[in-house]
């Protein structure tokens, strides 16, 4: 209880930019929450689903391949499942393949530029704050008979807008870092499986 106490004390002395920089703190973790549980959801079992794509696309079961897509609900069977909508020729289902990767791998990317953004802005706040809080430091030595106390309250609250605002963009900062890791491990899984696709898509074709 004394923590939260002395928590919202220390806000109330950081002056208004304490405000949007919560906000950005906020948004960072509800992107990290978010991306977390989309990336869970996009992951596949790749083992399984080159095993399937190598046996399968040759014999040319087209629909027993969709139906091992969509049990296994992941962004590299999405892949797989889109090229394989288009069995007419090996240039069709390239296009498919690769009009599917496009598209997921933007889909994949969303909501990563807001915390790039938080992560130049929160800074920026901080030293907003910073200035603010030197400002109002000034205002009071131009007075003749100021309260001595009131020019350490200027200068508390731009040190604690400026250590807030860091501490934000060095937060948003670890979650960005480690969200493209993810991302970038699902594109890498689809560039995977979309090589064994066209490798025995390819193999099919020279052996018809």
């Amino acid at each position: 209880m004394e923590f939260f106490k002395e928590a919202g004390q220390l806000f109330i002395q950081g002056g208004l930019v304490m405000w949007p920089l919560l906000i950005c703190s906020i948004i960072s973790v509800a992107i990290l929450i978010e991306r977390v549980r989309t990336y869970n959801a996009a992951t596949s079992d790749m083992e399984t689903l080159k095993a399937k794509v190598a046996e399968l696309v040759p014999q040319g079961k087209w629909e027993e391949l969709r139906q091992v897509c969509k049990n296994d609900g992941g962004v590299a069977a999405e892949l797989v499942e889109a090229a394989a909508s288009q069995p007419h020729g090996i240039e069709k289902q390239t296009q498919a393949l690769q009009g599917a990767a496009g598209a997921i791998a933007a889909r994949l990317r969303a909501n990563l530029n807001y915390l790039e953004t938080i992560v130049t802005l929160a800074p920026l706040l901080g030293l907003l704050g910073t200035v603010t809080g030197m400002i109002g430091s000034f205002s009071v030595l131009s007075v003749s008979d100021g309260e001595p106390f009131a020019i350490t309250g200027g200068v508390g609250e731009a040190l604690i807008a400026t250590a807030t605002g860091l501490c934000v963009a060095i937060i948003a900062l670890v979650i960005h870092a480690y969200l493209v890791q993810r991302e970038d491990k699902l594109v890498s899984a689809m560039e995977e499986v979309g090589a064994v696709y066209m490798t025995a898509l390819v193999g099919d074709s020279d052996a018809a």
